[in-house]
């Protein structure tokens, strides 16, 4: 029956007195869980102070990746590539990229792809500032996949001179927790005001963080070496350090000997390099009873065993890789965990691997010199360790701080200020040392 105009207005009247529709309660509910999602990091509108520099990077990174999809089919880097830069000039401002090829290369083995990279990055969407009490500042983009992070000369200088060794490394190990940088690096010069920035786009560590309940930094030392957890009603992601974290372990089970000998081999190559003051970035939260189970399933092995291997240059060549490989990587001792194929009533040696295609003892050997581990299902996951009831986010980053005379006259500071006690501006060798033997202590 219809109803006159007065009537209807009198009863959309009755509805607004009545109180917000259920849809827009919905709306109102969604866009509460949206911003409790967002806590600590914050948009860069155009009323923000970096809107205007991240305008252009977004335009000249644009251009950039334009230029290194049509180059993506090369593998191997060569010599020169490493050195090369390239000068684009936009609107007000230009750009130059160093190294591109060997940056897509990079992306390339992490399995990101040209598109889905250039999509989070030059989307219309603003960027995302990250908070936090860090001292080490960065600008996360979009997905919060990506971290933009404005450098020093010297830094920037630094990694480009390190580069070869730095890929050549990641090469070696290809499961590495060393931070993956994964652009060239820019540096943006505005026509009008001079403005010289240097960045670098690096993959985030702590991917994805839904669930993360808790983050930390560590050094291996003690002082200066404690965050107040208490955030003071500000929007703020507080990343905790040693002192935070006493009486706690990592409990990986056993993935504990991967987990050590990995931080071992990174830190020496850190040593080699004169560096240190590097951290080891750490976050964990709870896996839900459906990933417990789901881990031991045959299809998650499957799936776990592909991303941990690259088929492509697998020692056989185009031989795919055999399942007594993966009872070589699934124990500590070298033999299958029991739980790894439960329920499935298939010996793993026996699932679709013909007698011709089992691997030689020295394949074998090249297998554990690449200290290779079975890797999550799940995106990031070089930077992923499951543990019996945790996952863990694990990524060393900093990696820029030379010990140079500088450094050497602020560890004879330090060690008159703090006499016995363990602080950061240490020898590379000695830093190396206690960072390794805070992880074996704290593992389990």
């Amino acid at each position: 029956m219809l109803c006159s105009l007065p009537q209807a207005i009198t009863q959309m009247e009755d509805r607004k007195a009545a109180g917000p529709s259920r849809a827009a309660r919905r709306g109102r509910w969604w866009r509460l869980r949206q911003r409790w999602r967002m806590v600590g990091v914050f948009e860069i509108n155009p009323e923000h102070e970096f809107y205007q520099l991240t305008s252009m990077i977004k335009e000249g990174m644009h251009s950039s990746i334009q230029t290194t999809m049509d180059t993506s089919g090369q593998d191997t880097p060569a010599a020169e590539q490493f050195a090369a830069e390239e000068t684009q000039t936009h609107e007000g401002f230009q750009m130059q990229t160093f190294a591109a090829s060997v940056f897509a290369q990079q992306r390339r083995s992490l399995d990101i792809t040209e598109e889905e990279y250039m999509n989070s990055l030059c989307s219309d969407q603003c960027y995302l500032q990250f908070v936090s009490n860090s001292k080490s500042k960065a600008d996360s983009l979009n997905d919060k996949r990506f971290f933009l992070k404005t450098q020093s000369k010297r830094e920037v200088s630094f990694l480009l001179s390190n580069l070869q060794a730095y890929m050549a490394h990641l090469e070696k190990y290809p499961h590495s927790l060393m931070v993956k940088f994964l652009v060239a690096v820019f540096t943006t010069q505005c026509s009008l005001s001079a403005l010289q920035k240097y960045f670098i786009v690096m993959q985030s560590v702590f991917y994805p963080d839904d669930r993360i309940n808790i983050r930390y930094d560590i050094k291996g030392c003690e002082v200066g070496r404690w965050s107040n957890p208490d955030t003071g009603g500000k929007q703020i992601i507080k990343v905790l350090k040693d002192n935070n974290f006493e009486g706690q372990t990592i409990a990986l089970g056993q993935e504990k000997s991967w987990f050590a000998h990995q931080v071992k081999v990174d830190a020496a190559f850190l040593q080699e390099l004169n560096v240190l003051d590097y951290s080891l970035l750490l976050a964990q939260q709870p896996l839900h009873r459906d990933e417990l189970d789901g881990k031991h399933s045959l299809a998650n092995l499957v799936i776990r065993t592909t991303k941990s291997l690259d088929l492509e240059d697998s020692p056989t060549g185009s031989d795919p890789p055999t399942v007594p490989l993966l009872k070589e990587t699934l124990g500590e001792e070298g033999s299958v965990q029991p739980q790894a194929a439960a329920g499935e009533g298939i010996p793993l040696q026996e699932i679709g691997c013909p007698e011709k295609e089992t691997r030689s003892d020295s394949e074998l050997q090249e297998f554990h010199e690449h200290h290779r581990r079975l890797l999550p299902n799940c995106k990031n996951s070089n930077q992923v360790i499951d543990g019996p009831e945790q996952r863990y986010f694990v990524g060393i980053i900093d990696i820029f701080t030379v010990y140079g005379w500088k450094k050497r006259l602020e560890n004879m500071w330090k060690s008159l200020r703090y006499p016995g006690r363990a602080f950061s501006t240490v020898s590379p060798a000695k830093y190396s040392r206690r960072f390794c033997q805070w992880i074996q202590d704290h593992s389990q």
